[in-house]
């Protein structure tokens, strides 16, 4: 997440040539010191030198000479391999897949992330590109992704409730209706008086509520994994169901990558990884600290042609 890439360093690195404000925003160099002594002072009160370096921070001009159209190197968000990711398929003989994008929110009519896709075979690569070109200056803190190794874990999720034929979803809430009536009918004889203390009563609520299984739903716990995720289905929870075909053959273009700013949505920690599941560490479910439209970003493909223009959604 976030590079190096594995990028050969005869080939010219990708760079935004859209006509937009590019030297104001937030320093690259703040957003990730903001960010390490923020990680630093986890569970503590900051310095005196760390609160004097954060109060030295602030958005503005940055670069001055950085203008509106000049050529602005895109920023590095992730480095996919196929071998690790079994829901990752690209063009033949091609085995990583590279995201990179402008952090600007500017682009097009929908004022938005433009990202670019790139394909290759790792094998092919000789001297890799070093060092690689960054912007100085991103638009928003949240366009910016942590550095971080990921461990990709993969899933079982099920198709959009909404886009279900109606027979399906009556059974689905005929289904969550017998759990909640099971849930109902568990006897709740206990209380306070049948215990010799109310400490006792306490440890033996907590016992039982620890041996009871978490309620579970099909839109929270089967449905649309959350986080960042290859393949799988789309959620349309703040819009209607949207077609999104592609716009050469108008082939219907699935997800090939979802940008979540919650590896866990908190109605649910049914798709939270086992070891971040103590409740420790607040970065578990958003490791990336990346935040772009009101949430969620897809990027979608053309399954027939693969240098097709891809399109993004959003929710």
């Amino acid at each position: 997440m976030a590079g190096p890439l594995l990028w050969p360093a005869d080939e010219p690195w990708p760079v935004c040539t859209a006509v937009h404000p590019k030297g104001r925003g937030h320093l690259l160099s703040d957003v990730r010191l903001r960010r390490r002594i923020e990680e630093a002072a986890r569970g503590r009160e900051y310095t005196e030198d760390e609160q004097r370096l954060l109060d030295g921070m602030s958005v503005g001009n940055h670069v001055p000479e950085l203008h509106d159209d000049a050529p602005l190197p895109m920023l590095a968000v992730a480095q996919l391999y196929a071998r690790e990711i079994p829901d990752l398929v690209g063009p033949e003989g091609h085995d990583v897949l590279q995201v990179l994008w402008c952090p600007f929110e500017v682009h097009g009519d929908d004022r938005t992330i433009d990202v670019v896709l790139k394909w290759r075979c790792s094998g092919d690569v000789g001297a890799v590109l070093t060092p690689q070109p960054e912007p100085p200056v991103a638009g928003r803190a949240e366009c910016v992704p942590t550095r971080c190794v990921m461990h990709p874990e993969q899933v079982v999720e099920h198709e959009y409730l909404g886009l279900l034929d109606e027979e399906l979803q009556e059974e689905i809430d005929a289904w969550e209706e017998g759990l909640l009536d099971e849930e109902g009918d568990e006897d709740d004889s206990s209380s306070p008086g049948s215990y010799a203390t109310y400490e006792e009563y306490e440890t033996a609520m907590a016992a039982a509520r620890a041996e009871e299984p978490e309620e579970i739903d099909y839109m929270s716990d089967l449905s649309i994994a959350p986080g960042w995720k290859v393949g799988g289905f789309a959620s349309w929870h703040l819009t209607d169901p949207a077609p999104v075909d592609c716009e050469v053959c108008g082939a219907a273009m699935p997800p090939l990558l979802t940008v979540n700013m919650w590896e866990c949505d908190g109605a649910s920690r049914s798709w939270l990884p086992i070891e971040d599941r103590d409740g420790q560490d607040p970065y578990a479910t958003n490791p990336t600290e990346v935040y772009l439209g009101r949430g969620l970003m897809r990027v979608h493909t053309c399954p027939a042609g693969p240098a097709h223009p891809h399109r993004l959604s959003f929710q």
